[in-house]
């Protein structure tokens, strides 16, 4: 089931499970997981994209799965200006491929300058170039989650 608001979508969540943050791209899908308390995002792999979707949710179910995910909130990659271009509509279309898989419900939050803010955080613990370019992803999706977390505990 896939929510627009943020506050459908924590209506539907049973208290106290864990929530994964995915920051969907062309290459990656970097995956981030919530404590059960849902106040902390912890980023924790990167994905790496194969050439049939089929793949990629099958990577991403059993972690899923294997973390007893309840929920999925997707980074929307708007533009400056807040339209929604093609990499919007390819996110949605990822989104609605996942949800005929599974029944968690999905959300979309806002990612603008989401890499950016990632990138200058491992800059700042002076992570070599090598190294943000494996974790830069997987660390997005933790900023991505964390803002919808922060958000929730607002509601």
């Amino acid at each position: 089931m896939i929510c627009e608001e943020i506050t459908d979508f924590a209506e539907t969540l049973p208290p106290m499970t864990a929530l994964a943050g995915l920051d969907y791209g062309d290459k990656t899908i970097g995956v981030a997981v919530s404590d059960g308390l849902r106040q902390v995002a912890t980023p924790l792999e990167t994905i790496r994209r194969g050439k049939k979707f089929t793949q990629d949710a099958e990577a991403l179910m059993r972690i899923l799965d294997a973390r007893s995910i309840q929920g999925i909130v997707l980074g929307l990659p708007r533009n400056m200006d807040g339209s929604e271009g093609p990499r919007c509509q390819k996110t949605r279309a990822f989104a609605r491929n996942l949800s005929r898989l599974t029944d968690l419900p999905i959300t979309f939050w806002d990612e603008r300058l989401s890499t950016v803010a990632a990138e200058r955080a491992l800059l700042e613990a002076d992570t070599s170039r090598a190294k943000r370019a494996g974790v830069i992803d997987h660390v997005a999706a933790g900023y991505i989650l964390q803002g919808a977390l922060d958000r929730m505990r607002h509601l």
